[in-house]
C-alpha cells in the first residue's frame, strides 16, 4: 500500500508540472540549446548592462529583471505553441492573424521614434519602462501565413495567382509597413527574406515560375549588396533611397574611422572588444568597453562584450547553439513530407540565421548595422518571445511527426 501511495503521489507530482513542461516527443537538443541560451543571455546582460547602469543602479535591476519576465513569458508561450498549434486551426484562423499583425505594426506610427524608427509600443507600466516590437512577431506570422495558404496544395487552380496573391500581399504590406513608415530597415529586410525562403518552398506546379523569378530576384539581390558595400560601389551610398542615419551606417562599415566619434564609434568599440578577448577573454565581468559610452552593449553590440569577457570561447558558445537548433530544424524539415511543416521549420532555422548573420556581420564591420539583436543573448522582450514562439511552433511540428500525427 505504501508504494502505492507513493506511485501515486509522483504520478500527481509529474501531471503538476506537466502544464510547463515541453512534449515528451519535442526535439531534447533544441531544448538543451534553448535553455544554455537563456540562461547564458540572462547573465551576459547582467554583465553589459553594469557599464549603462554607472551612476544609474535602478536601470541594471530593471533591465534584468525585465529580461527574467520576458524569458519567463516566453518559456510559457514556448509551451503552449508546442502542445496546441494545430495546422487546421491555422488554416481557419489566418485571416484573423493577417488582420491582427497588421493592426499590431500600424499602432507603433502613433508613438515617437527610437532611433529613427518608429517600431515599438510603450506600454504604461509604472516605474518602469517596457515597449513591445510588433515587426518581431509579424516574422512568425509571415512563416504561418505563408504555410496555411502555400503549403500542401494538390489541386489545380484556373489562375495561378490565386495561390500566391495572399501570402504575398500580406508580406509585402508587412515589409512596407515596417520598412517605409516604422523606418526600420533590418526588421523589413528579415521579414523580407523570411518571406522569400519561404514562398521557395513549395512545390506546386503552378507556382514554380514564379518561384525560379524570386530565385533570381535573391541572386540579383546578394551581388548588388555586395557591389554596393566594395570600395567600387561606394559612391552609389548617396543615391540609395534611405534616410540619413542609414547611409552613415553604410559607410561606417565600410570604414568606420571616417567618422569616429559619431557613426562609427559604437562600431570602433566593439572593434576593440573583439582584438581585446583573445581565445579566454578578460574574464567575466571584466570589461573595460562596456563602461566608455557603449549605449548597445547590451543589445546589438552584446556579442562584442561577449567576446571581450569570454574570448571566442564565449562566442563558441553561442554559435554550437545556433547550429545545433538550425542543423535539427533542417533534419526534420528533410525528414517531413508535409509541405506546411517543412515552412515552419525552415523559416523558423532561417529567421534565427538571418539574425545571426546581421548581427555579427555588422558589429564585426562586415556588412552595415542593421539593429537586428542577437536572439536570446541580446536584451530585448519582443526579440525573445518570437525567438521562443517560433521554436514553440518548430516544436509542435516535430512532435507530431514523432507521434505519428503528421506525415
Amino acid at each position: 500500500m505504501l508504494e502505492l501511495h507513493r506511485g501515486l503521489n509522483l504520478m500527481r507530482r509529474k501531471r503538476m508540472f506537466n502544464p510547463i513542461r515541453m512534449p515528451y516527443s519535442s526535439d531534447k537538443v533544441i531544448n538543451f540549446c534553448i535553455t544554455v541560451l537563456v540562461f547564458f543571455g540572462l547573465i551576459m546582460i547582467t554583465s553589459a548592462s553594469m557599464g549603462i547602469a554607472v551612476g544609474d543602479n535602478p536601470y541594471l535591476i530593471k533591465t534584468v529583471i525585465k529580461q527574467i519576465i520576458f524569458s519567463i513569458g516566453g518559456y510559457i508561450a514556448m509551451v503552449f505553441m508546442a502542445k496546441q498549434f494545430k495546422f487546421h486551426i491555422l488554416k481557419r484562423d489566418v485571416m484573423l492573424l493577417i488582420i491582427v499583425t497588421g493592426i499590431l505594426l500600424l499602432v507603433p506610427l502613433a508613438f515617437d521614434a527610437v532611433s529613427g524608427a518608429k517600431a515599438w509600443i510603450r506600454l504604461p507600466f509604472p516605474g518602469i519602462e517596457v515597449t513591445i516590437q510588433p515587426s518581431e512577431f509579424a516574422k512568425i506570422s509571415i512563416i504561418c501565413i505563408i504555410a496555411a495558404y502555400m503549403g500542401d496544395l494538390t489541386s489545380y487552380f484556373d489562375r495561378p495567382t490565386d495561390i500566391v496573391k495572399v501570402p504575398i500581399t500580406a508580406s509585402l504590406f508587412y515589409v512596407f509597413l515596417v520598412i517605409v513608415l516604422q523606418g526600420d530597415f533590418g526588421s523589413g529586410a528579415v521579414m523580407f527574406a523570411i518571406a522569400a525562403i519561404c514562398f521557395l518552398i513549395p512545390k506546386h506546379p503552378q507556382i514554380k515560375k514564379y518561384q525560379v523569378i524570386l530565385f533570381g530576384f535573391i541572386l540579383l539581390g546578394i551581388v548588388s549588396v555586395l557591389f554596393v558595400l566594395s570600395p567600387v560601389g561606394e559612391g552609389l551610398v548617396e543615391l540609395l533611397p534611405l534616410q540619413r542615419f542609414q547611409k552613415n551606417r553604410i559607410l561606417s562599415s565600410i570604414n568606420p574611422f571616417v567618422d569616429r566619434y559619431d557613426t562609427g564609434y559604437q562600431l570602433i568599440n566593439g572593434l576593440i572588444s573583439f582584438a581585446s578577448g583573445g581565445f579566454w577573454g578578460v574574464g567575466f565581468g571584466n570589461s573595460v568597453r562596456k563602461y566608455t559610452n557603449f549605449p548597445a552593449a547590451n543589445t546589438d553590440f552584446i556579442l562584442a562584450i561577449v567576446v571581450e569577457e569570454l574570448g571566442f570561447f564565449g562566442f563558441l558558445i553561442i554559435f554550437g547553439c545556433y547550429f545545433f537548433i538550425i542543423i535539427r530544424l533542417f533534419k526534420y524539415a528533410f525528414l517531413i513530407k508535409s509541405e506546411k511543416g517543412q515552412i515552419v521549420l525552415v523559416g523558423t532555422a532561417m529567421y534565427i540565421l538571418i539574425h545571426f548573420v546581421l548581427n555579427v556581420g555588422g558589429v564585426t564591420g562586415l556588412i552595415p548595422l542593421t539593429g537586428v539583436p542577437l536572439l536570446m543573448i541580446s536584451a530585448g522582450g519582443s526579440s525573445t518571445m518570437s525567438m521562443m514562439m517560433a521554436i514553440g511552433l518548430s516544436q509542435a511540428v516535430i512532435s507530431q511527426y514523432n507521434t505519428g500525427l503528421l506525415k
